[in-house]
């Protein structure tokens, strides 16, 4: 199956969509029909540009309201027919893509819809061209591929074929066993799309809402299941309407595009049990067993006060890099690393962000197959030099430019703190703190789908329904993705509200990055009395919180009087608990600190709570 991608799916003039699309290493196009109207040169020149480019033109698209007309417009439906037929020779296209008819005054009738579609094919076949007949979910009489496939079956022309719209088919929950039965020369295009299950009518979904494969909540795999039975081996084009994806980078969408086409086909061949048609070859998704290190790009004045910070959280400065001005902080499974050197990467990154989150690295089970998965789903490689006799980490761009490094426990990357470190042998000040709980990551409300897949195509992490939490300067989507065993949870934010925390984290950070890192404790309140001690100081909770809490549950007054005297938030879901507190933010970065008792959420109850917190800190 040829990767392709429908014009419709970018931002941009029409060139500049065919360059993204070049650049993204699709081999393929379909032309929106829109696109080529608003393009400032003639249809020759966008088949000169695309062949410049090595992109096949599939199909143009699409042809409306054309079977069922009743006379006269019938007859002017051919016309129609006809012009666009000169226009496809003079792009050098050989495919026009029909969509079932939504006219209130046409007719049905499989029949009649079987010869107006013979006839367009013997008209098409003349000139050398075809034509391929997709049934839109909204259509006013087909609406079913099983029915758009029974017109096709009956016009019985070898110019006349059939498009399977992924979208149209299980956006309306059809059956999908029928796409088996269907010769695969009859199948002459066929489009994907995910979505969100949503509740609307199917044509503001379709025209708002579509997404990329593994970004949506569709049954993708059992529909690319059901069309391999067929053994067709022709284009598989994306045909995406998304506001958000229109709003985006043409070559970023583009890139993502392509890489969820191969995360698709990666995943179909995994359930055949062999490699599905034009299929890459891919390592597993990577499984991840925890965050191996989380890295700060600090200058020297922000940095001896974050390792202040740090130390008053329990942390003991555990090793000095060999030849960087870099430092390796330790507590329980938490490492983190304050790097103040004044070249390399994290210096840029600094220069740019401010004191910043510049790196993670995942613990994985083979860190070079995950760094070639990565390079596979066409993820961005990084390199820097190292010095004599130190380990070079695979690493790909992350989030805001940011890395993800790869580690694992076998060969030379398991001595990583060894090999690269120095040990300083300063002693341990614990305050009970496990390991990294959750790291949230704030981002521009476009571009939250592009990481949701970046992650999910890359790491053996699950998607959890997103939620919409309350700031006091608007709404924030909140988007969780997670391992199975809770070893590492990804919270992603964005809001389209430019007042909300997390958007004004954006201009101070000056792009999308990490937010905050949660660090789990299996005792709350040793914790608490720990930094209080240490001088840490807490997010202030309003009084009213607890007014609240003690309304709303069951919870002995002086149980709440001792989480009010610690700011301790709290949430239960049955028998499960969840203890909470925030440290003031440093710079535009927080720490959290988590107590679960059975707990699988986030305490999204208690969001809002934080939110104002935060924001009347700020004010001050």
């Amino acid at each position: 199956m040829k990767p392709s991608i429908a014009t419709v799916s970018l931002s941009g003039t029409l060139d500049e969509k065919l360059e993204a699309i070049a650049a993204a290493r699709f081999g393929a196009v379909e032309i929106f029909e829109n696109d080529l109207v608003t393009f400032g040169g003639a249809p020759s020149a966008v088949r000169r540009i695309a062949a410049e480019l090595g992109l096949d033109i599939v199909t143009l698209q699409p042809f409306r309201d054309f079977e069922g007309m009743p006379e006269p417009a019938r007859a002017r439906a051919f016309a129609r027919a006809e012009r666009k037929f000169d226009l496809m020779q003079e792009l050098g296209c050989d495919l026009l893509m029909v969509c079932s008819n939504v006219a209130p005054d046409s007719l049905g009738g499989i029949d009649r819809a079987a010869a107006d579609l013979r006839e367009l094919g013997e008209r098409a076949a003349k000139r050398g061209l075809r034509i391929a007949f997709e049934a839109l979910a909204w259509g006013r009489h087909i609406n079913d591929y099983r029915d758009a496939w029974e017109a096709v079956r009956r016009a019985d022309h070898p110019a006349v074929g059939l498009v399977l719209d992924s979208f149209h088919i299980l956006a309306r929950r059809t059956e999908l066993g029928a796409i088996r039965a269907i010769p695969a020369d009859r199948i002459f295009l066929v489009q994907i799309a995910d979505a969100p299950m949503l509740q609307m009518d199917y044509l503001s979904w379709s025209r708002h809402y579509r997404n990329f494969p593994g970004q949506g909540d569709f049954p993708l795999v059992d529909f690319m299941e059901a069309l391999a039975a067929t053994g067709y081996g022709g284009p598989l084009s994306l045909e995406i309407f998304n506001d958000q994806f229109r709003a985006g980078s043409a070559r970023a969408v583009a890139i993502d595009g392509h890489r969820s086409l191969r995360f698709l086909l990666d995943q179909l061949s995994r359930r055949l049990g062999r490699p599905a048609a034009g299929a890459p070859v891919l390592p597993p998704r990577a499984q991840v067993s925890g965050t191996a290190f989380v890295e700060f790009a600090l200058d020297e004045r922000a940095a001896g006060s974050f390792e202040t910070m740090l130390a008053g959280l329990g942390f003991r400065r555990a090793g000095r890099h060999k030849s960087k001005a870099v430092t390796h902080w330790r507590q329980g499974e938490v490492n983190l690393v304050v790097n103040r050197d004044k070249e390399g990467f994290a210096q840029s990154f600094n220069l740019l962000h401010g004191s910043a989150v510049c790196a993670l690295a995942f613990q994985v089970a083979d860190a070079k197959a995950a760094f070639e998965r990565a390079t596979l789903l066409l993820d961005q490689p990084f390199h820097q030099p190292v010095g004599p006799g130190e380990l070079s980490i695979p690493a790909v761009r992350g989030l805001g430019g940011s890395l993800i490094y790869f580690l694992d426990a076998a060969g030379p990357l398991a001595r990583n703190w060894e090999v690269d470190f120095v040990d300083t042998g300063e002693p341990a000040a614990d305050a009970g703190l496990l390991r990294i709980d959750h790291i949230a990551q704030s981002m521009h409300y476009e571009e939250m789908l592009s990481w949701v897949l970046f992650y999910t195509s890359l790491l053996e992490l699950r998607k959890i329904p997103p939620q919409d939490v309350p700031d006091p300067g608007g709404l924030v989507r909140s988007q969780v993705i997670e391992a199975g065993d809770g070893a590492v949870r990804l919270v992603l934010n964005a809001s389209q509200s430019q007042r909300t925390l997390s958007s004004r984290f954006l201009s101070e950070f000056a792009g999308s990055g990490v937010q905050h890192v949660a660090l789990a404790t299996a005792d709350m309140m040793r914790t608490v009395a720990r930094l209080e001690r240490n001088g840490v100081a807490l997010l202030p909770i309003p009084g009213n919180y607890y007014d609240d809490l003690e309304a709303k549950t069951d919870l002995a007054s002086e149980r709440i009087a001792e989480l009010r005297a610690h700011n301790i938030l709290y949430d239960r879901e049955g028998e499960a608990e969840y203890l909470q507190i925030y440290l003031r933010p440093f710079e535009q970065f927080f720490f959290e600190i988590v107590e679960r008792r059975g707990y699988r959420g986030y305490g999204a109850a208690n969001a809002p709570t934080r939110l104002a917190a935060q924001q009347r800190l700020a004010q001050r």
